[in-house]
Parts: structure tokens; sequence; C-alpha cells
């Protein structure tokens, strides 16, 4: 379901815009309908009140807590770049400790063939972000809504669904102006959209969405549950073709921030194979070269290489490939990573240090799952 993707390699005019709109919502006076500075007298605020070189992966930060109890109280939607969100997200343990996106991989043996593979996707090709997956906290008794389903029915969940009205929809705030407008906004693409509730731990993520006159629509509606283990049923897709969640993939501020992303991260390739690999449920290709990677596939930075020379928010990234990797999700550009659209997050340009011969194809069938 990968389409066109907005990269770091974004012209000066739309940062600058980006820069604007993301400076206002960090100080909570964004105004999501109108797309312009709130006074202090609006009731539009998207967010709720306010509460910051080794070469192999250090040990990991101390773990987020596993109890709903110890996140703070949920009262309003928050939007995913605000101090409010970084407090909740650092302390959710999502997904189990033994779940695929939480195994240390920093030594697990490699396949056979994870040389010609990492050959077939471009060894000479460059690490890159698409700045695309921004999210929602919604509070546990957010009121639910039906959306409907436009394309994949049969392999969506039903609703209702808990969505904000602010739910906001992939390229959104990089796009420019306001976000009513874009959620209206007609054309392809994506447009994925992600509502987390932290205090119930379930995930709801949504494909090709949009708002109607009529209400909420979208292609695909996939739900979570990050307290357990399950996946989705064997051929089924999500809001990624490989059935997969989108949110325990994303880079975040908060984890920046902290020094390591401490998760396994999404990776889009252009080419893929006709399988899929746990604990992705779906394919999408009709290629059958064995040196072409599956949905699902695990990649690892090189444990020898070098991350001193890299800013934190990047070492902090490098250091979660080399410990956990990153997950092949969906087809799109090579070697494309997921952030959250979050202007916290700096230096995002160094990634293109990186290439495709710096990463290696892990066998991970021995440590678990199916």
């Amino acid at each position: 379901m990968m389409k066109a993707k907005v990269t770091v390699a974004l012209g000066f005019g739309v940062i600058l815009g980006l820069i604007v709109v993301a400076s206002a919502c960090f100080a909570g006076k964004w105004d999501w309908q109108t797309g312009s500075g709130a006074s202090s007298s609006s009731s539009s605020v998207v967010a709720a009140p306010s509460p910051s070189a080794a070469t192999s992966p250090p040990s990991s930060p101390t773990p987020p807590a596993t109890s709903a109890s110890t996140i703070p109280r949920i009262t309003q939607p928050i939007m995913f770049n605000q101090p409010a969100a970084d407090e909740i997200l650092s302390r959710m343990q999502i997904f189990p400790k033994d779940n695929p996106w939480n195994w240390d991989i920093s030594k697990t043996p490699l396949l056979k063939n994870s040389a010609q593979m990492i050959a077939t996707m471009g060894a000479g090709g460059a690490l890159a972000c698409n700045l695309d997956m921004g999210f929602i906290i919604a509070p546990p008794n957010q009121p639910r809504v039906p959306v409907r389903i436009t394309a994949y029915p049969e392999d969506s969940e039903k609703g209702p669904f808990p969505v904000p009205i602010m739910m906001p929809i992939e390229e959104w705030p990089i796009a420019g102006g306001n976000l009513a407008a874009y959620q209206q906004k007609g054309g392809g693409g994506d447009r994925h959209s992600i509502v987390v509730d932290p205090i119930n731990g379930m995930l709801y993520e949504f494909y090709q969405t949009r708002r109607t006159n009529a209400g909420w629509e979208a292609g695909c509606a996939a739900v979570f549950n990050l307290k357990t283990n399950a996946m989705r049923p064997k051929g089924w897709t999500s809001t990624d073709a490989a059935g997969l969640p989108l949110f325990p993939a994303v880079v975040r501020y908060d984890e920046c921030a902290r020094g390591m992303v401490n998760h396994a991260m999404r990776v889009t390739m252009k080419r893929t194979r006709d399988s899929y690999v746990y604990p992705a449920r779906h394919y999408a290709s009709k290629q059958t070269d064995p040196n072409l990677p599956r949905m699902g596939e695990r990649l690892r930075l090189r444990r020898d290489f070098n991350i001193a020379g890299f800013s934190p928010h990047v070492q902090a990234i490098l250091k979660g490939l080399m410990k956990y990797g990153m997950f092949v999700a969906d087809n799109g550009g090579n070697w494309r990573i997921s952030v959250a659209p979050d202007l916290r997050i700096v230096g995002l340009d160094e990634l293109k240090r990186v290439k495709g011969s710096d990463f290696e194809v892990v066998d991970t069938s021995g440590m678990g799952g199916e």
C-alpha cells in the first residue's frame, strides 16, 4: 500500500512551513481547523497541557513501565509532537517484552543468502527516512464513531472506532495548511492515520483515510492489542502491505531524546518477493527471486559500523538498528525508514551516510513465533 512519500530531502519553503506549524503545535497554540495560531481564548488546541559513541549497541535505557496505572491521566486527545505525549509514550510498554518488535537480534545468525539479498536491495543505496507517521493519543473514554471501509472490508476490523476529530493524516503537517482541510482533501497516497489508546493498550490504524461530510472513511482499518503478541490472521493485509502495525515501528522524539530507539523499525523496498515471514501476514508482489526480501524480512545494522560521528538523535536510531533491526514492511522507496514528522528530531539528513552494504539480513526462524 506504499506510494510516493515525503523524505527528508524537502524544499526550503516546505521545511520553513513545517517549522511554523510544528512550533505552534509544540506550544499548544495551533488551531487545527484554521491552520493558524489560536488566541488564548481558542478552544481548538490539539493537545492537553504539557506535564528532553560506541560502535556497538549499549545496554538499553530503563524499560518503560508495564502497568497502565503508571501512565499519566489522559482526559483529551494529545498530538504526537507534544511534551505530554512524550511523557505518556515513555511509560508505555508497546507489545510484551517477548514480542518480535522487542527481540534483541544483535547476535542472531544471518540468512545464508544475506549478501545476495542486500545486493538486490541496493548495496550502494543510502538510508533515508519518510517523515510520514504522525499519530494521536486518545483518552480511554474517547467516543467511538463509524468509519466506512472502502477497499479492504474483508481484511478490516469492524467499527465503530475511537477516532478524535483532530486525527492527523499522513504528510500533515509537512503538507502545510490546516488539518481540517487536509482531512477532506482528495487525491491518492497512503494517507495513513494512527490512534493510540495507552490506557487500554489498544492501537487503531487506517489506510487512505478521509473525512467527508458524511463522516470518516478509510480503505482499511486494522486494530492491534498492544498487551498481547496476537497478530492478524494469515493472509490479511493491514495499513501496511506486510499486515503489520505501523505505530510500534515508528521512530519517535521521546526515544531519540533518551538515547536509543528500543524497538524494531520499518523499512520500505521497491522490489519484494511473493512471500512473507513471521510476524508479517501478507505480501504484495508476484516476483519469486529468492534473493528479494520477503515481507517481514529483518535487517540489522552491522555491529562494527562506527556511529561515533553522528549526532545524538541519529545515534539513537543507529543503536536501535544494531540491536532490534528493521522489518521490510511495504513496497516503496529503497532503504526508507518511518519517522514521526516531529521537528524536535534533528540531524536526519545524516542517515544518508549509512549505505545498504552496512546492513545484513538475519534469520529469526529459531527465535519463536510460527
